[in-house]
């Protein structure tokens, strides 16, 4: 990372510098001296290429709110040219790309940037780990889902649909356990609890409480989502006849 490479550059310069110019029994000087030249220079690249990144991906993430998909894909494909900056930018990138593909059902064009995706984004993890459910890579689904969960540990929806997937690939027991755990993590959680009892009785986990954010990771057809909107609908229209 260039970042790195410079702040560690500059550093030595200063270390040397202080070091010949006090004398080599001075060197702790010109260690302290380095040290804190490494950490400004760090911390003034960083925020260099963090308000460039902001500048170009704000706009693009409003464009693909306003169905400007293309648009604002091919911005965030133009940040990635600040990937060797700084670390961890271009799996960012690579993240936002991939959600928005997967959201659009793109998923083959989704695939690569999410497995180059960011593993502490548990959204766009969770996007990867079904895709290799529906590619039938089970160790690589269990794989990725692992990673997210460690890294985002408190976050209801991502334990659930962990365990989804693992119901859905015929490891029910192993379904159980991702779920219990989460709820240990969330000791209290709903919708934990009630998949927990459902998969504990042999039955289909009950999603729909996430909202949309479940319905983002596809995983229900669009059949299925407008049949509930139909009942749902009904349902309130016999309610005001009452």
């Amino acid at each position: 990372m260039y970042n790195l490479l410079i702040s560690a550059g500059a550093a030595l310069v200063t270390f040397l510098l202080i070091s010949l110019a006090a004398g080599f029994q001075y060197w702790w000087a010109g260690l302290l001296a380095a040290l804190l030249v490494f950490m400004g220079s760090f911390l003034l690249i960083s925020r260099y290429v963090t308000r460039k990144l902001e500048a170009i991906m704000e706009p693009a993430m409003k464009d693909i709110q306003a169905q400007r998909f293309e648009k604002g894909i091919r911005d965030l494909k133009g940040a990635l040219r600040y990937a060797k900056w700084q670390i961890y930018v271009e799996s960012q990138i690579n993240s936002a790309i991939g959600m928005v593909y997967f959201v659009r059902r793109d998923f083959a064009t989704a695939f690569p940037y999410l497995e180059k995706g960011f593993f502490k984004n548990w959204v766009t993890m969770g996007m990867l780990g079904v895709t290799y459910m529906k590619r039938n890579k089970l160790d690589k689904m269990r794989e990725t889902f692992d990673k997210a969960v460690i890294a985002t540990p408190k976050e209801s929806l991502l334990w659930s649909l962990y365990g989804y997937c693992l119901n859905e690939s015929g490891e029910s027991v192993k379904a159980c356990e991702v779920v219990a755990k989460g709820l240990s993590k969330l000791p209290g959680d709903e919708n934990l609890k009630q998949n927990l009892e459902l998969l504990r009785e042999g039955k289909k986990m009950k999603m729909r409480g996430y909202g949309e954010m479940w319905l983002q990771f596809h995983l229900e057809s669009l059949a299925a989502i407008q049949k509930q909107q139909m009942a749902a609908m009904g349902g309130r229209r016999r309610a005001v006849r009452k």
